[in-house]
């Protein structure tokens, strides 16, 4: 599996396992289980998706050691604050049952709509960060970022930030391409790792990717992979059937042509998720 480094020299496999709505407990522990059966090493979850114990349960059966894995987990946008991160970060572990985790991210810069805690969120991003890297310190964590960070929200944190983080990870796909968050995170060297790379299933007929993806003899979903990919974004996607898993797992092995690459990167927007971190919220387990 290609690797990334990390601006902390940390290697990251630039293809993972979205686990979001793998929540059932027999049934997240099977798909979890499939996708490291496939070859998956990189297992991205959060607290919020409430599988974390499946996820570890999967990787402790599974008779691979714990060092080969790279596993992500994300601290949920109401539990910001300095006390909140460290005790919720314990519980993470204590569900994945491991005793390190390879990265972990701030899920969302703000709390949500309902939360009085709404419009505090500077402080309390900043209380999560000085927690999380004192714990990056501790050796409890190998990497630590952000989540649905845009530019904004990313310019303040670093005015406090003693480690610059490691990643940011986005909703990112044709047609929606999140620029400026983009060009913000890439300009401190955090790495960029999409979530959704598929675009959710909205993309499947779009007649510009589906001409795109004619070319090569692919699927749209694979060609949106090997898009985000060339990028040089990190993806995690995600699916319940092992065939998809496969096709997935194997994204780099498709190269687009640059001109096929700018039809792409021009096309309008389509696919957005509907979630956005300065809005009111479509899905609340969503990313």
């Amino acid at each position: 599996m290609k690797e990334l480094t990390l601006n902390n020299g940390v290697k990251i496999p630039i293809i993972g396992f979205g686990t979001y709505k793998a929540t059932n407990a027999a049934e997240g522990y099977r798909i979890v289980s499939e996708a490291i059966e496939v070859g998956y090493r990189h297992l991205d979850t959060a607290m919020i998706y409430k599988n974390e114990e499946e996820v570890g349960r999967a990787v402790r059966e599974s008779g691979i050691p714990r060092e080969e894995f790279f596993i992500t987990s994300k601290l949920d946008r109401d539990h910001l604050g300095c006390e909140n991160t460290k005790r919720e970060f314990e519980a993470t572990l204590k569900r994945l049952q491991t005793d390190y985790l390879d990265l972990y991210l701030i899920h969302w810069p703000r709390p949500n709509f309902g939360n009085p805690s709404y419009g505090d969120w500077e402080r309390l991003d900043r209380e999560s960060w000085k927690a999380m890297e004192e714990l990056y310190r501790e050796g409890r964590i190998r990497a630590i970022g952000l989540s649905n960070f845009l530019s904004h929200h990313l310019e303040r944190l670093l005015e406090y930030a003693e480690i610059v983080p490691q990643v940011n990870q986005l909703e990112l796909h044709p047609g929606y391409l999140q620029k400026e968050a983009v060009e913000a995170s890439l300009k401190h060297d955090i790495a960029i790792e999409a979530w959704s790379p598929i675009g959710r299933a909205r993309l499947a007929e779009n007649p510009i990717l589906t001409e795109v993806a004619g070319k090569y003899g692919v699927s749209v979903a694979r060609l949106c992979l090997a898009f985000d990919l060339q990028m040089g974004y990190i993806i995690i996607p995600k699916s319940t059937h092992r065939d998809r898993m496969e096709e997935n797992l194997h994204a780099d092995k498709l190269t687009i042509r640059e001109e096929d690459l700018e039809i792409i990167r021009s096309m309008p927007e389509a696919g957005w998720s509907g979630e956005h971190p300065d809005r009111d919220r479509v899905d609340p387990q969503v990313g």
